[in-house]
């Protein structure tokens, strides 16, 4: 089993806002509308089957998650978009993943009280429509 160390960041894990007030970085979860049901209805996942696969929960900063979805749910109707706070989760570990990038990797289930939105990511003309992510 290999072991995941946390990678030191550099770059904060908070913003600060236009009018000085020191916000959370959020982190995004794509899933589709049966893994968001399974997650409301048992209060907690080990997420898709990717993640089961790899061990952990794959997310995407606001940075990457239009990429991810293009990526990986191409075509795909029927998503939901979650949002975490990253200051509020525990087991998280930033690792580098598609093309050298730090992605947070969550070691352990996402739970219902973790989630502080989430929406419909419909999809339109081929592309998912996101609404403005910070």
């Amino acid at each position: 089993m290999a072991c995941h160390l946390p990678l030191k960041i550099d770059a904060p894990l908070t913003k600060v806002a236009a009018n000085g007030m020191t916000i959370a970085m959020l982190i995004y979860k794509l899933f589709r509308a049966a893994e968001w049901s399974d997650l409301q209805t048992q209060g907690e996942t080990l997420g898709a089957p990717v993640d089961v696969a790899d061990g952990y929960i794959h997310f995407s900063t606001a940075a990457q998650a239009r990429e991810t979805a293009a990526k990986h749910f191409a075509g795909e109707n029927g998503l939901v978009l979650l949002a975490l706070d990253t200051d509020t989760l525990d087991r998280l570990v930033w690792e580098p993943s598609r093309g050298g990038q730090l992605f947070p990797h969550l070691y352990r289930p996402i739970r219902l009280t973790d989630v502080l939105w989430h929406q419909p990511l419909p999809l339109s003309g081929g592309t998912h429509q996101f609404p403005e992510l910070t």
